[in-house]
């Protein structure tokens, strides 16, 4: 198989562990290509695509960017807090205006759950989910199975703790789909408040005792505790967080095994993660941000050749 069964990336519910190990077989000849002296190749040279981010975003949107241009595609870029999204443009509108400009592909964040599969019904181009409310992101999940298969091998019988914000967290729900399509075991870590209700019915263990999962654990991929997606207090305060799900590089020598310490970013540095946890030797937190550019070149490649 060299072509992805969908012409857009809205979610990894929608695709096959074919497409998932085709994204990672073609993310790791890009990941030779950008370490390259020349890191660019012609592969979008005709291409225009579009960067729309109704939502706040410094990683993704700038790791979006440098694989679009590591393609040699023509870039666009939007945010909504500098348009007439502000001035009250629908979603449609917008993405039609900007359409008209003929852009062939779309790369878009927003706060609501589905905005990208209502944008893939509505419009002709390419649709990349870049994180849509606390539903999907995809790439993300994309990006974590490459650094954990980089680290592990194959994630066959690999067992996954996903540590945190689980509730109200897009990554949480990408990584479990990616994770178990790979055959990988996965479990969720976090205060019972922070937990979905409906977690255990998507085949997923929940544990609430952080030394427990740590001990069963080969990676522990650790969330941001999302404040700002937070209407109500789920718990007494920080530091009380920090002391139950905190992880402390204390914590991880004292493992009988060495485990792979990971986070999406950005880290709240002291809570989920002490600083000398996210820079030891067991965190492959930058390597993630290294392989996403390439997992981004390869998902937006693939998605070119599917236009049919």
């Amino acid at each position: 198989m060299s072509q992805l069964s969908t012409r857009h990336l809205l979610g990894i519910k929608e695709l096959s562990e074919e497409d998932i190990r085709l994204v990672l077989d073609t993310a790791a000849n890009f990941k030779e290509v950008i370490n390259r002296p020349i890191k660019k190749v012609p592969s979008l040279r005709d291409i225009t695509i579009a960067n729309i981010f109704f939502e706040n975003s410094t990683r993704t949107r700038l790791s979006f960017e440098l694989a679009e241009k590591r393609l040699s595609a023509d870039v666009v870029n939007f945010s909504s807090s500098t348009s007439s999204v502000k001035k009250g443009e629908t979603l449609v509108d917008t993405v039609n205006n900007i359409l008209a400009m003929k852009v062939d592909m779309v790369v878009m964040r927003h706060s609501s759950p589905g905005a990208p599969h209502f944008l893939s019904q509505n419009v002709p181009a390419n649709v990349v989910n870049a994180g849509d409310g606390t539903h999907e992101h995809p790439t993300q999940a994309l990006l974590d199975a490459f650094s954990m298969q980089e680290k592990l091998g194959d994630l066959t019988g690999k067992k996954i703790a996903i540590i945190g914000d689980i509730l109200h967290s897009r990554v949480a729900l990408s990584n479990i789909f990616c994770l178990q399509k790979l055959g990988a075991e996965v479990r969720v870590c976090g205060p019972t408040t922070l937990l979905p209700k409906y977690i255990e019915s998507l085949g997923v263990k929940v544990e609430l005792d952080l030394h427990k999962i740590l001990n069963w654990c080969d990676v522990a991929n650790v969330l941001r505790i999302q404040l700002e997606r937070q209407q109500i207090k789920y718990f007494p305060s920080l530091r009380e967080y920090s002391l139950y799900y905190g992880i402390t590089k204390k914590m991880l020598d004292q493992l009988d095994k060495k485990i792979v310490v990971m986070h999406p970013g950005p880290i709240n540095r002291g809570v989920e993660l002490s600083s000398d946890a996210a820079d030891s030797s067991h965190s492959i937190i930058l390597d993630q941000v290294e392989n996403g550019v390439a997992v981004r070149m390869a998902v937006l490649y693939l998605l070119a050749g599917a236009k049919g």
